[in-house]
């Protein structure tokens, strides 16, 4: 196989002639967003769900638990199948079953059925968030890649800062199984797009890597003790957070009196720290080393997770006071986030997808226990949420400590 040129798009064969169609960089952005909306914008929606299938709140946070479930081993299938079949197929193919998950949840009429369907959902909304980031890779230049990139994190980070609104808006003013509706309608439509405009970009199909190739790759980054330190230090980052939107319907309505519509605003109001402690980390680089910003923003982290255990120990839990230190802990994550991500893919270039896959599926199997260690131990109070928040806290700062 020939080196790709660089100064063509990464997907295009140099020696091919014939222009092919440019895939759209809004689209791309869009489906690869819709990878996550899923699991965001059901998360107001959570206590009317519960209540409307007669089960309890545990039983409800496993669609959010079994949803990260879903994401994270998905992203370690579908980056090798679209090597070898070519990305639009597979991206049509999940986008498919992200369609049919929504549409079963719909009707649902017990908690067994809604957890399968989203159980579906993730499994095909994995494959747009897998897909969408590979093929903006693939029509990227070396002179374009960086900014389209900048431009699908932004996005990515936008997405669960808008999504809980949005679902918190749709659920209070036309019940829950709305929130479904709308999705299915989206997703339809991109898949429609996607069908009619999307051309295949990666145009250099590869033989499938078997099992033990694949898992070669991942055992030679883990013995890499800056990849590990790094990955741990970003996964807990990166779904820690999770803990809290888990629960938050829970918690802000039946303990502070709040509705579903101000659920969705509160959870943008959170994740919004996000966005700020993102642009901090932008301001930064290459100001200071991506170690020491990543050991700031974690210390912001756990500052700010302490200071909520106090507030909700000591009896003093308000709504100000639960959100303004999750909104510090949110620019805490932004901070530490990207640089851990940073760390991790400059440990070996040349395998920087493998890199990616696994960070991808270690930050949502750790999203997956967060949630599950809230829902289990739901009692009413912002204890969980702050003791998880603590936990994830410290043990990205003893990981930082190794890199």
């Amino acid at each position: 196989m020939s080196p790709r040129r660089p100064d063509r798009p990464a997907g295009r064969d140099a020696s091919s002639r014939e222009t092919p169609r440019q895939a759209s960089l809004p689209l791309l952005v869009a489906v690869t967003m819709t990878g996550t909306v899923a699991l965001h914008i059901f998360v107001p929606a959570l206590a009317a769900a519960a209540a409307d299938l007669g089960t309890t709140p545990v039983a409800a946070q496993l669609t959010i638990t079994l949803y990260l479930v879903g994401l994270a081993c998905g992203q370690l299938v579908y980056g090798p199948l679209s090597d070898r079949f070519g990305r639009r197929p597979v991206l049509i193919a999940g986008l498919s079953l992200y369609l049919a998950g929504l549409l079963l949840a719909i009707p649902a009429r017990s908690i067994e059925v809604l957890i399968v369907a989203r159980i579906l959902q993730s499994l095909g909304a994995c494959g747009s968030l897998v897909l969408g980031r590979a093929m903006v890779r693939d029509v990227s230049t070396a002179t374009d890649a960086a900014r389209k990139i900048a431009i699908l994190t932004m996005a990515m980070t936008l997405t669960p800062a808008l999504a809980p609104a949005i679902g918190g808006l749709v659920a209070g003013a036309f019940g829950w199984r709305a929130v479904f509706v709308v999705l299915a309608a989206l997703v339809a439509t991109l898949g429609a797009l996607v069908v009619l405009t999307l051309p295949e970009t990666n145009r250099r199909p590869v033989a499938l890597p078997g099992i033990g190739a694949v898992a070669g790759a991942y055992l030679r980054l883990l013995r890499h003790p800056g990849y590990r330190a790094y990955l741990l230090a970003g996964a807990c980052a990166g779904t820690s957070l999770y803990a809290f939107l888990a629960v938050a319907p829970f918690l802000l309505v039946d303990r502070l009196g709040r509705s579903a519509q101000e659920v969705g605003l509160d959870c943008l109001i959170v994740v919004a720290g996000m966005v700020v402690g993102s642009a901090v980390a932008g301001r930064l680089a290459g100001r200071m080393p991506i170690l020491r910003a990543a050991k700031i923003g974690n210390g912001i982290c756990l500052a700010s997770a302490l200071a909520l255990l106090a507030v909700d120990l000591s009896g003093h839990l308000t709504v100000v006071t639960l959100l303004a230190p999750l909104v510090l802990y949110a620019v805490g994550i932004g901070l530490l986030g990207p640089n851990a991500v940073a760390g991790l893919m400059n440990v070996d270039p040349h395998a920087a997808g493998a890199a990616s896959s696994l960070y991808g599926f270690t930050q949502m199997a750790l999203g997956a226990l967060f949630t599950l260690v809230v829902a289990t131990w739901h009692d009413g109070s912002a204890t969980p949420v702050a003791a998880t928040l603590v936990g994830a806290a410290i043990i990205a700062a003893l990981s930082l400590r190794r890199a």
